[in-house]
Order: C-alpha cells, then structure tokens, then sequence
C-alpha cells in the first residue's frame, strides 16, 4: 500500500512538470511583437540573467558553509537532504523567472493583437502556471526522494518503528534520526527562499521607488515611460522579485508545513504518543500523498483557464474559479485518500472509542486528519477573502485611503497604515480558531494537517498569484514601446486584480507559516525532552530564561523588518540620485528625443541588492544558533514563540496595508475618484502612499513567513547538539539559579 501511494505522488509530480514543460513552450511559440517590443523584453531578461546568476553564485558559497555545518553537527543525511532542498527551492525560482521574462512580452502583444481581456489573461495564466505547477512538483519531487532514499532506502523509518532511534549517532556521537533528515530538506528550500525573497525584493523595491518617486512625482510621466532610466530595472525586479523570490518562498512553505506534519508523527511515535508502526506510518505518509492529490486537483483547476475557449472580462472570477475548483477536488479527494489510508488503523473509520485513535488525539476516529486538513483549507479561504477586502479598491477601506489622497501624502500614509493594523484582527482570530478546531479533532498532529491542508493546492494559488506580476511587467512594455491607450488599460486591469490575489497569496503563506510553526515547535520540544511529569509537552514562559527568549524574540522581527526597509531605502536613495542625474544633464531626455541610460539603473539595484540582503538573511540563520549554544534549548523556545506570534501580526500588517496603498493608487488612476485622475496632487500623494507600501508588501511581509521558518527549522534540527552544549549548563549556571 505503500509504494502504491507513492507511485501517485510520483504521477502527479511527473504530470505537474509534464504540463509546466507543455506551458512553457506553448508560450515561448507565441509572437514577442514589434522590434521596439522584442529589444525591451531582450533587456529585462537579460537583466534579471545576470543578477540571478550572481545571486546564486553567493548563495552556492553560503549554502556550501552551511552544508558543511550540517553534515558535522547533525549527519550526513541531513547535509544530502539539504543540497537537495536547495537544488529544488533554486531550480523553481529559476524556471519561474524564465518563463516570466518569455511571457511579459508576449502578454503585451497579445492585448495589441487582440485587445481582448479574456484572451490576454489566458497567456499571463499560462505563463504563471508554470511558475506554480513547478513549486508543487519540485518540492515534492524533493521530498518523495528523501522519502524514498533515507525513510525507507537506509532504512531510518525502520528504525524509528524498531525503537532503534536513539542509536543512530552522528558524527560527534548524538542521536539522530529521520526527522533530522526531513529537517535538513526544510532547510536547504529555506536558506534559498531567504535569499531569493530578500535579495529580490530589495532588488524590485529599489528600481520600483527610485522609478516613482522622480519619474511620476516630480517629472510628471507615465508609469514605466521610456524616458525614465529606472523603468527596465523596474521591470527586471519584478521578476527577481516577485517571481522567482516568490517562487522559492512559496516552495519553502509548501515544504515546510508538510514535513512538520511528517517529523512531528515521528517524535509522537518515538515518546509514546502514537500506539503501533501502522499508524505512524500513515501518519508520516499522509502529508506527502495528501499534497499529491492536491497537485492532481491543481492540474485540473489550472486547465479550467488555459483550456477554457472563450475566458469572460471577469478576471478575478476566472482565477476564483481555478482556485475553487483546486480546492473543492482537493477535499474530495482528500477524503478517499483518508479512507484508504487510515481504513486498517483502529476498529473502524468513526470510531471515537478506538484506544489507537485516542493515542494520538483523533476525536473524530479515522476522518480527524482529513477533517483538520479541511479546517486549514476553509481558513486559508476565508484568510484570502479578509485580505481582498482589506487590499481591493471594490472595498470601503481602499477606496477610503484613495478618497485621503485628496488632502496630501500624510493622511495618505496614516490612513494606510491605519487599514493595515485594523486588518490584521480578523485574520488572527480565523487562525486562532483554526488552530484550537484543528487540535481539537486531531490533536496536535491536526494542526500539522491543517498546515498543509492550507497550502495543499498551492500550484493554484502560485499561479494566481505569479501571473499579477507578469502583467505587470507587460504594462510596462506597453508603456515603452509606445502603444496606444487600450493596451495599456488591459494590462492595467489584470495588474490591478494581480495585486489583490498577490496579498492573498501572502496570507496562505503567513498563515501556513503559523500552523508550521507550532507543528515544528512541537517536534523541537520533544526533541530535547520538553515534557512534564505526565509525558505532556511544556514551554513555561514563567521561567525567567523563557520569557527572556520570548522577549527578544518577538524583538527580533521588528529587528529584521528595520534592516529590510533600511536595506532598500539605501539601494532606492542611490536609484533616485541617479534617475535625477540623468533627466539633468542628459539632453533630451525630457523631451524624448533621446533613451536615457538604462544600465547603470540595474547596477544599481543589483549590487544594492546582493550586498544589504547579506546581513540580515545571515542573521535570522545565526540567532537561534548563537543564542542556543549560549543559553540552552529553553531561551531558544521562548524566542521561537515570541518571533512566532510578533511576525504574524507584522506580516500581515505590512501585506495588507501595502497592497491597499497600491490600489488605492490604481482607483485614482482608473478615474474612479471623482476630479481626480494621473497627474494631479491626489494621485501624487497616492503614489507616495504606494512608494511606502513598497517594501512592506513585497520585501518584509514575504520575508516573515520565511523567518519564522528557518529558524524553527534550525532550530529543530539543531537542539539535540546545543541542548547538550551550552555557555548556562557547562558552567552551571542553570542549576545555580534554579532555571533548569
């Protein structure tokens, strides 16, 4: 039975690449346009080339160290599993740039060639599907392989049903065991999803304030207007940005919640928890075959648009549609999987009274793993719909920043900033409900499942998401290339609903971060044996140590959002001084008589970009390791709680509040806004708002999820060495002052 649902899970991952691959080409077979049009797609992908070719490069180095590290401290499993990690979260954010630097032009002709809305989403939702197709195949390709090869091939599943775990010694003589191996393919997707996400998103956020605040505010020309130096490197960042750095961060939260679901079924087995191999071993396979029928759904959701004859104007319909349809077939088949799974397991599918069942915290016998799985989906929905409303411009709270606009940038600002802390009440307390219903059917192993039942039909939900910024791009090309009005408006409008289904996007991911998050931290407690008398989990925020940890870790980011603002405001300070140079001593430049110098924008953002994102994604890696060898595992628990909670609410702050800023721009420009269109004082100020809102939304919110993550994985992965070393046990301090 076994190998069978693996084999499904190969299949699916072998149709998701299979279909991507057909996207593709399909794509790249379509006319790129006029000459003008062919030169600046040629310079936009040639752009993002080369700073993501020197971006990995940094990162290989990084990564290598890093490796290194794992294979001494923890094993040589976990240092494989972790260069393969790193393999695929690298290969999807490249596969997704690709596609997106083929298909922005194309987009752009189609809306010349056709002036059809419908016809034009179909190429940009093509174009993102392969972007999303490749997450979910590559992340579970990845998975399945370390499943196969270290789980079942070496044999270190066995040995955890066998109550062999504890011999299993790595090289400076601790335990180690699968969980540490899963944990090291956690890692490896997250250190290149750090990387990718803050080093593009200081990349897009530079070139994209540096473009706005001369170009729109002071010189008075159109978005993207070929007169404006910072426009390719606009362009370029959308794709190292919101592209390729969302591609490898959604991977690594597709990966992350369903390996913590996987590694915390280990721990349970190992202390106790789950009564008998069988069940543990469906337990650990559940995640992994649960998300591959997800994918399957996903194919069928994603071949709605792209094999639909005639798509209406309605674009967000369209894409609601997809999604819905990804998730309805992933519950339905969530439920046969259940089934077929868990039918040998107990006495019966809904029997409560089942002591197998009850062993590990399933109320609702057979079907609690898939009935919590479903609360993580509905959460994520009604997440999404929270988020539209709070970031769409058809809402009272976007409409009201725009209708601010009118008295000047600062009530811009505090109204934005204002909807975005309003926002974040309703998606907390979904989440806190989700996670008290999901524990509540199946224990705590139920909010793993609700984590990847959350991002179970991620390849949906990428799609949606990675086509916004491909239109985006198109806008621009449509914009340089000097193409009439009616281009312009259609990309505008599928721009416009990419901007709401991208702070959607972002709260799956801070939300699947959330339910990881806990799984994970409930695997780090076990792992050094954070247990009371009773054999249950503790974390007492009372001891001094603790709360010390929390304290500074709900600090921390707020720490690691201050660098990322600084990191781009410094790459933007230098985008600005340089725009200004050459509309000044460039002639005819303003006058259009003459292109401005488009290269040295790029240099600008992308050595701007490689060095700032250094610093603070080196940071997030070294905190919970510097401070667990200093204080010891229980300092590290409290930071992890208090980072845990403090980044949620910041980053859906910074999402929400971000994407209003930037449609409410949008309403003005669409002249929804009664005496008030491009050009004037009010949409001035809006473009300030938007200017704000930069790199809230598409530097420090994405880049939170991914905190929180990497260092509950570290964290994970390294407690059993650090809960024997530390500065406080060696010296006796601990036993000193009673903390231990």
């Amino acid at each position: 039975m076994e190998n069978l649902l693996l084999i499904i899970v190969g299949i699916a991952v072998v149709l998701a690449v299979a279909y991507a691959a057909f996207n593709y080409f399909s794509v790249k077979k379509l006319e790129e346009g006029t000459e003008r049009m062919q030169e600046i797609g040629s310079a936009i992908r040639t752009g993002a080339n080369a700073f993501i070719k020197y971006e990995y490069k940094i990162v290989a180095i990084i990564g290598a160290v890093v490796a290194a590290v794992v294979l001494i401290i923890i094993s040589w499993q976990s240092a494989i599993a972790f260069i393969i990690g790193a393999v695929m979260s690298a290969a999807a954010g490249w596969v997704g740039m690709k596609i997106a630097t083929y298909c922005n032009v194309r987009v752009t002709n189609k809306a010349r060639e056709s002036r059809d809305l419908g016809k034009t989403l179909k190429v940009a939702f093509k174009g993102g599907s392969v972007m999303g197709l490749c997450v979910a195949g590559f992340a579970l390709l990845g998975a399945v392989a370390v499943y196969l090869i270290f789980g079942l091939g070496a044999g270190q599943i066995a040995d955890i049903a066998a109550g062999k775990a504890e011999e299993m010694k790595n090289f400076i003589g601790l335990p180690t065991n699968f969980t540490m191996t899963l944990s090291g393919y956690a890692l490896g997707c997250s250190i290149i999803a750090m990387f990718n996400r803050v080093g593009g998103g200081i990349y897009t956020k530079a070139a994209d304030m540096g473009a706005d605040l001369v170009g729109k505010t002071e010189e008075h020309i159109p978005e993207d207007d070929p007169r404006n130096p910072a426009t390719i490197a606009d362009n370029v960042g959308d794709n190292v940005g919101d592209v390729a750095g969302l591609g490898s961060d959604l991977l690594e939260s597709y990966v992350g919640a369903i390996l913590s679901a996987v590694m915390l079924a280990g721990e349970l087995f190992m202390h106790g928890k789950v009564l008998g191999a069988p069940l543990m071993n469906a337990m650990m396979l559940y995640p992994l075959v649960f998300a591959g029928c997800g994918l399957l759904a996903c194919i069928i959701g994603i071949s709605y648009i792209v094999l639909k004859p005639n798509l209406s104007k309605n674009v967000h319909m369209e894409l609601n549609i997809a999604t819905w349809i990804s998730a309805g077939v992933t519950v339905v088949a969530g439920i046969v999987l259940t089934i077929f799974l868990f039918k040998d397991i107990g006495t019966g599918l809904g029997d409560v009274s089942s002591e197998i069942y009850k062993s590990v915290g399933f109320r609702v016998g057979a079907f609690s793993p898939w009935l919590a799985a479903v609360i993580g989906i509905a959460a994520g929905i009604i997440i999404g719909i929270i988020s539209e409303y709070y970031t769409s411009y058809d809402y009272k709270p976007t409409k009201g920043i725009a209708a601010s606009s009118k008295e000047g940038p600062a009530l811009t600002v505090t109204q934005g900033l204002s909807t975005g802390m309003i926002s974040c009440m309703l998606p907390v307390v979904v989440l806190a409900l989700a996670i008290f219903g999901s524990y509540a059917v199946a224990g705590m192993y139920g909010v793993g499942c609700a984590a990847f039942g959350m991002l179970s039909f991620v390849a949906a939900t990428v799609s949606v998401d990675t086509y916004g910024p491909i239109s985006d791009n198109a806008g621009g090309i449509a914009e340089m290339s000097y193409l009439d009005e009616e281009v312009r408006e259609i990309t505008d409008k599928l721009d416009s609903v990419g901007n709401t289904t991208a702070a959607i996007g972002k709260g799956f991911a801070i939300g699947s971060a959330a339910f990881a998050a806990l799984s994970l931290m409930s695997s780090y407690l076990y792992a050094f044996g954070g247990v009371d008398l009773t054999g249950q989990l503790i974390l007492n925020l009372i001891n001094p140590l603790t709360l010390c940890g929390a304290l500074c870790g709900a600090a921390l980011p707020y720490m690691f959002s201050g660098m990322l603002i600084n990191a781009v405001a410094k790459a933007a300070r230098k985008m600005v001084e340089e725009v200004r140079r050459q509309f000044n001593e460039i002639e005819g430049l303003r006058e259009g008589k003459v292109l401005p110098d488009y290269k040295t924008c790029i240099e600008i953002s992308s050595s701007g970009a490689l060095k700032e994102m250094r610093i603070p994604c080196i940071m997030c890696i070294l905190f919970p390791l510097v401070t667990g060898f200093i204080f010891g595992p229980m300092f590290v628990g409290g930071v992890l709680m208090g980072a845990t909670i403090s980044a949620i609410m910041l980053a859906i702050f910074c999402g929400n509040s971000g994407g209003a800023w930037d449609n409410a721009k949008k309403y003005i420009e669409s002249g929804a806004l009664e005496g008030e269109k491009k050009g004037t004082p009010a949409h001035d100020a809006s473009v300030v708002g938007d200017t704000v809102g930069d790199p809230l939304k598409d530097t420090v919110g994405p880049s939170l999820d991914i905190l929180i993550k990497i260092m509950s994985t570290i964290s994970l992965a390294t407690v059993v060495v650090f809960s024997h070393f530390n500065l406080f046990e060696s010296c006796g301090w601990m036993q000193a002052l009673g903390l231990n």
